[in-house]
């Protein structure tokens, strides 16, 4: 029996209907995000895309609009804290922002139809979603990469194989167990399917268990540093969460003092170190003499040096920097760090001097952010003379790879400075600290995360919370973790994972561009015929069996 007579004929579906469940199933995709966190619907939602794609038609036509209409449905759930940005056009912004990452999931269901006549076209899907999150995660102006697969699955067994295969590699796996239902429900009936469906899931949820099991432990007499973290809390909501920027800093000086009274009365205990986050002051204070006051009175009062988020004038005119200082109880600054990923639109303005006359609304942007060119490897002296290196990763910058790989090689801590005022009680704030969770799974690093005042805490090798902080609120504490070197695979070798699952989706792309001519070339044209034929394995049409896919409209 033919999978259209077992399933149904989608292509008989009105055309409303099918754009519907293409747009459901990006917002079931959209539910396995953070703060819902419904991981399995992830799978349900790929394979839904697959079934519902369009075979007989072509793949530019049909398979571009099923996969704009998917991403759609996934954005308009996952990204909607994209809302918050402008205060009255925040929702205008949004919908164009939604609208324009949707085009990358157009040219992923293109995709899609391309490769789905080859022989193990699960296999060659999940690779193409490998692929496609690769560009959209650089493209254009460094890409946007906050909704790939893995950064759902920080929950489920294959979180074990982050360690191994990296982010990359997991949000392959994610795909290809979506793409292997749809596989498996095409044929429904048979049990061969459904067997080898079950022990594909067997073998990557017992390789995930075991991969959990691994860690990477510090070298003999590396010993361990205590950070003392800082959450300062600001005022102010939307694009002005940072409230008044003297107030900020005030706010952090006065969280310290708070801390360091603890730590002397032994209460937590006494850092080597404290981490301020990301804008704890949006006042230059090596150029503002009240600013450098207040940093440097916390400095004193700590006893010990501090790791400054700061906003930094140059280094042109009207141009800033958005920094993590070293500063010394001496009031040195010894080492610096310059964010190298920027939020375009939101920290600086592509295309400035064209747009600028035109979109008046961007003046709201404020100086132009330059980004830094250095990895984020901070080397700071202690007070007992020793030396720590400091992975450092700011806000967004966890969404970028190759960034957070090198940060973590050559660095013996890891830490995140962040400032998420502006996305308070979104879902922004959980997606990000489940993406820091994500990278510390990645790297068996210990993470202490600092924020000006979303969520702050500790993340353990493992991806577990030790400790979170609320929202809007002061907070701080101490945390001792261990210093490491070692890198996981996933951290040796990440750009080479990211290398393979690139070749495979091209070569498999390549591969369907063949078929397709091929079969274009033995079709005979006929005056009614519009639409390329459906083809199948000769041995399958004697057999009665259909074809793999089924027809959809």
């Amino acid at each position: 029996m033919s999978s259209r007579a077992e399933h149904g004929d989608p292509k008989r579906w009105p055309r409303g209907l099918r754009a519907v469940a293409l747009l459901a199933a990006g917002a079931v995709t959209g539910l396995s995000f953070q703060p819902t966190a419904w991981w399995p619907l992830q799978t349900l939602g790929v394979a839904a895309l697959v079934l519902l794609l369009d075979r007989r038609t072509g793949y530019r036509k049909r398979g571009f609009g099923a996969g704009y209409l998917f991403g759609l449905g996934l954005g308009a759930v996952s990204l909607n804290w994209l809302r918050v940005l402008v205060p009255g056009a925040g929702p205008a912004i949004a919908a164009a922002l939604i609208a324009f990452e949707a085009l990358f999931f157009g040219l992923l269901g293109m995709a899609l139809v391309l490769v789905r006549r080859l022989p193990g076209w699960p296999v060659w899907m999940a690779l193409c979603w490998g692929l496609c999150e690769w560009i959209y995660g650089r493209v254009p102006f460094g890409g946007f990469g906050w909704i790939r697969l893995v950064y759902a699955q920080v929950d489920s067994p294959l979180a074990g194989l982050l360690p191994f295969l990296g982010v990359s590699g997991v949000s392959v796996l994610a795909a290809l167990v979506g793409t292997l239902l749809a596989w498996w429900l095409l044929r429904a009936r048979r049990v061969r399917r459904l067997v080898a469906f079950v022990a594909v899931l067997a073998v990557l949820g017992g390789l995930g268990m075991a991969g959990k099991s691994y860690q990477v432990e510090p070298a003999a007499g590396t010993g361990s540093v205590t950070i003392g973290m800082v959450q300062g809390n600001v005022d102010g909501v939307g694009i002005g969460g940072m409230g008044r920027a003297r107030s900020v800093t005030n706010n952090h000086f006065s969280e310290t003092v708070n801390l360091m009274a603890r730590a002397r009365t032994g209460t937590v205990a006494m850092p080597d170190f404290v981490l301020w986050p990301e804008n704890s002051t949006d006042i230059d204070p090596t150029t503002d003499f009240q600013t450098r006051q207040v940093v440097s009175a916390a400095s004193q009062i700590a006893g010990v040096p501090i790791l400054v988020g700061a906003v930094m004038e140059g280094p042109g005119p009207d141009e800033r920097q958005t920094s993590a200082l070293w500063w010394n109880p001496d009031q040195t600054i010894t080492a610096r760090y310059n964010k190298r990923n920027l939020v375009p639109f939101g920290e600086y303005i592509p295309f400035r001097n064209e747009l600028l006359p035109l979109i008046p609304l961007l003046q709201l942007v404020g100086a132009q952010s330059i980004p830094g060119t250095e990895p984020g490897v901070i080397q700071g002296r202690l007070n007992d003379g020793s030396t720590i290196r400091v992975g450092d990763v700011i806000c967004f910058e966890l969404a970028y790879d190759r960034t957070v790989r090198e940060a973590i090689n050559g660095s013996e801590v890891l830490v995140v400075q962040s400032n998420n005022a502006t996305y308070r009680r979104t879902p922004q704030i959980y997606q990000q600290f489940a993406i820091t969770r994500v990278r510390a799974m990645e790297a068996r690093r210990e993470i202490v995360v600092a924020t000006t005042n979303s969520v702050s805490g500790l993340i353990d090798r493992d991806g577990r919370v030790i400790e979170q902080t609320e929202e809007l609120t002061s907070a701080s504490n101490s945390y001792t973790i261990p210093r490491r070197e070692a890198l996981t695979p996933a951290m040796r070798w990440g750009g080479l994972v990211d290398l393979l699952i690139n070749l495979g989706a091209i070569g498999a792309l390549l591969a369907g561009i063949g078929v397709r001519l091929v079969t274009r070339r033995r079709t005979p044209a006929g005056p009614d015929r519009t639409t390329e034929p459906a083809t199948e394995p000769a041995g399958n049409a004697a057999r009665g069996r259909g074809s793999d896919l089924p027809l959809a409209e």
